[in-house]
């Protein structure tokens, strides 16, 4: 291994006349300059799983794009969060090439491959070496935070180019399909939350009913729904449904048994996601003090920003029986039977429950926090009978336990990987039987 030695990030970049620099300053880049249309800008938010997401993304204009022109993408750079999780980074695509690098944001210009491709590069930071060392590195007391020079200096074991390549295609087989796993929970999570809508915030069975038109359901579940709506405070509701606080139907922040300093699963606020259900793998710690939680339970973040960036949970990755704990910071949300658990998910997910949770922030600038009895106050129309509720479970469960399965596949899948690169990384393994058909 001769042809192998350690570098940093900076020294590659360097070499292949790349750079590491930070994204657009607040001063540079207002609120008032995004748009509903334009050029996306890529934030923290919307660097998830090693790619980019653009649900919700923002955008700015022609105009702002070409005073901000070196923070332009273009396929190979790799986009990293500047504060809080630290090791949240993606690798631009063909899709991105020319979109802005945003505020919060570190951009990565590899340069030119003559030493080391994109692709080699983000997997080796993907590696968990790599995490550890970026988050014992960072600086900041109560927000861990990146800069240029701590990017410049991450270690990087560089092997020959062709080795490269056929460590990045063989690992790439694997996050190609973790990747298509996130894409299939996003929209089986985007199908129960149609019909979350469809029921219980636009009333279409009812509607359709009223209307003398097919509800577009089996017949014995069609029957379980009203045929006509009537007035109320809240507009048209369903007749015979209710107009209730949310606190009716969902315990929030219910208590738990769990003794200071006995071991349990631990979830803090940079696990839990900003798009889909599944939080990252839980790790265990002994307790301190925190939310307590269970499978089934939803967790909202109440602080900002994180509320307003999305951060929500649904519970599925704790062993059976066992309790779980994390920030205090957390809302807990948790259904009274027969609303089914995966319900209060897709209330958390709802806009207008959002907007309430965001409102009803107080506290000094940067510290603001939702307050739970407001977000418990919240009015929602809800059926009075048992049966429509274990109709929608038969609905949204088996859809939250193909998420399940999804997500375990994956976590499987990335161990694999990222015991793979330490092998690689470290020559305990080698691929110069691959190198062959990964030549360019």
């Amino acid at each position: 291994m001769s042809d192998w030695h350690e570098t940093t990030l900076g020294k590659i970049c360097e070499k292949q006349g790349g750079s590491v620099q930070t994204g657009p300053f607040g001063s540079q880049l207002h609120a008032s300059d995004y748009t509903v249309v334009g050029t996306p800008v890529v934030m923290p938010m919307n660097l998830v799983d090693g790619n980019i997401d653009d649900q919700g993304i923002a955008r700015i204009s022609d105009k702002n794009v070409s005073r901000l022109a070196k923070h332009k993408l273009v396929r190979g750079d790799i986009v990293f969060s500047r504060r809080g999780d630290v090791t949240r980074f993606a690798l631009v695509s063909d899709r991105e090439a020319g979109w802005l690098c945003g505020t919060g944001c570190l951009k990565i210009s590899i340069g030119n491959p003559t030493i080391a491709t994109p692709d080699f590069i983000a997997t080796v930071l993907a590696s968990p070496n790599s995490k550890e060392w970026l988050i014992r590195h960072a600086v900041g007391a109560t927000m861990p935070n990146l800069n240029t020079a701590i990017l410049e200096n991450v270690p990087i074991t560089l092997l020959p180019i062709e080795e490269q390549r056929a460590i990045a295609h063989i690992l790439g087989t694997l996050d190609d399909k973790i990747e298509l796993n996130r894409r299939m929970n996003l929209t089986l999570e985007a199908m129960a939350r149609a019909l979350f809508k469809s029921w219980f915030v636009d009333f279409e069975p009812v509607r359709a009913k009223a209307e003398d038109r097919d509800p577009g359901l089996p017949n014995e579940i069609a029957d379980l729904f009203p045929s006509r709506l009537v007035d109320s405070a809240l507009g048209e509701i369903p007749e015979g449904w209710e107009i209730a606080p949310v606190s009716k139907l969902i315990d929030f922040n219910p208590n738990e048994p769990l003794r200071k300093g006995e071991l349990a699963p631990y979830l803090d606020m940079a696990s839990l996601p900003t798009a889909g259900s599944w939080p990252k793998a839980p790790i265990i710690r002994p307790f301190g003090s925190g939310m307590r939680f269970r499978n089934g339970d939803t967790l909202l973040a109440r602080i900002t920003p994180c509320l307003e960036n999305g951060k929500t949970a649904f519970i599925q990755c704790l062993p059976d029986g066992v309790v779980g704990w994390g920030s205090t910071e957390y809302i807990v949300m948790r259904p009274k039977p027969p609303v089914p658990p995966e319900f209060a998910y897709l209330l958390a997910r709802h806009p207008a429950f959002r907007e309430q949770a965001i409102k009803s922030m107080t506290g000094t600038s940067g510290r603001q926090r939702a307050q739970g009895e407001s977000v418990a106050a919240f009015k929602l129309v809800a059926p009075t009978g048992e049966k429509l509720w274990h109709a929608f479970a038969r609905f949204v469960v088996p859809v939250f336990q193909n998420i399940k399965s999804h997500s375990e596949t994956s976590l499987t899948l990335a161990v694999l990987r990222d015991t793979l690169l330490r092998r690689l990384i470290s020559g305990e393994m080698r691929v110069n039987g691959l190198i062959k058909e990964v030549r360019p």
